[in-house]
């Protein structure tokens, strides 16, 4: 059966990408924007520890990623980060997942020769999988993500009055082209003074000439998001309700609610969604005392 629905705004986590050349402040961008945000902050760097060096902007934890950087460590990391209960997972960089030591470019010539004698073109087909899964975690998971990547100056050769001239198309990410279409904002860092210019935007906050990424920047970004209109996901409601109708005790129904609890806080569960599966909690109570004293009586 096909389910058309109204639209409606529901975004309700960040999915900010931060391309910019080596030196030019993806780091302390993305942890700009992380106080601005606001919220538990973790860093996956694979920078060899460089997060370290910032740590009077925001505070925040690490965790410490080497090589081999297959799609696979990227997602284990995340998956961590979310069960830990960050807020905010800044992965610094995507970069190496694609072009890094143990990458999915090493990953395609390996598979190259070990199955396909040599054929690169049929190694992708093995790697794409892979390498969409980590996309897949970063705009499924439950924490706001900002992604940064190593870029380089795009250029191209033009035809301009009969003379060939060079000029410079914008930022090129290091990752897999395409990579910029999956995240709400991407915040190109070019100029000295952490100037950004919005290569993508879908907040409608970004206009204008190159700004500065400052605090402010993240705050506003938490301001557009707190506009959303709050859904459930679908899943979680559906577990919490099959949790409090399974639920033998009252200590195990007392457990579930602040399951509940915790993923109001998550915005995974709505309010009012969590103020029903209150009434159902109670009624379960209700039902689980009467079994009780029966069995005393008995």
């Amino acid at each position: 059966m096909v389910h058309i629905r109204k639209a409606r705004r529901s975004a309700k986590r960040a999915r900010i990408l931060i391309p910019a050349p080596s030196g030019g402040g993806k780091t302390w961008g993305a942890l700009t924007l992380a106080k601005g945000i606001g919220g538990r902050t973790v860093v996956i760097d694979t920078e060899q520890g460089s997060s370290d060096m910032y740590d009077h902007l925001h505070e925040f934890d690490v965790v410490d990623l080497s090589p081999p950087f297959t799609p696979e460590r990227y997602v284990e990391c995340i998956t961590a980060c979310e069960e830990a209960g960050y807020e905010i997972i800044i992965v610094d960089s995507i970069s190496h997942e694609w072009n890094g030591k143990g990458g999915c470019l090493e990953l395609v010539d390996e598979i190259a020769r070990a199955k396909f004698k040599g054929n690169t073109w049929s190694a992708y087909s093995e790697i794409t999988p892979r390498h969409r899964a980590f996309i897949d975690a970063m705009l499924r998971s439950r924490a706001h993500i900002i992604a940064t990547a190593r870029a380089k100056t795009e250029t191209a050769q033009v035809d301009e009055n009969g003379r060939k001239r060079v000029v410079k198309l914008g930022m090129a990410a290091e990752t897999r082209q395409g990579v910029e279409f999956e995240f709400d904002v991407v915040l190109d860092l070019v100029h000295d003074g952490h100037f950004a210019t919005v290569s993508k935007d879908r907040t409608g906050i970004f206009t204008g000439d190159p700004k500065p990424i400052t605090v402010e920047t993240g705050r506003r970004i938490a301001e557009w998001l707190a506009g959303a209109t709050p859904v459930d996901d679908e899943e979680t409601v559906s577990k919490a309700r099959n949790e409090i109708r399974k639920a033998d005790t009252i200590e195990r129904l007392d457990m579930v609610m602040r399951l509940v609890a915790q993923r109001v806080t998550e915005r995974l569960i709505t309010e009012n969604t969590a103020s029903e599966l209150g009434s159902e909690a109670a009624a379960r109570r209700t039902a689980l005392a009467i079994d009780n004293t029966t069995a005393v009586t008995a």
